[in-house]
């Protein structure tokens, strides 16, 4: 599959915390933890759970900062 994405991540699921509505994965892409919010449905689909290698895409038009 080709992306435009070029912000990629590779790592492995620490922890899915499913709710009503949607889950949240944990990703651990070497030392940096990342987590997503994504939907039951794509949970489901994607077939994602602890221990599964997983790719995190960032797309995203700008990046905020605050100290």
């Amino acid at each position: 599959m080709k992306l435009s994405a070029r912000n990629q991540l590779e790592g492995r699921v620490t922890l899915v915390k499913a709710g009503p509505i949607n889950a949240e994965v944990v990703i651990d892409a070497g030392g940096q933890t990342i987590t997503s919010i994504i939907s039951l449905d794509a949970l489901e689909e994607l077939g994602i759970k602890e221990g599964s290698t997983v790719t995190a895409l960032f797309k995203a038009s700008s990046v905020l900062l605050m100290a």
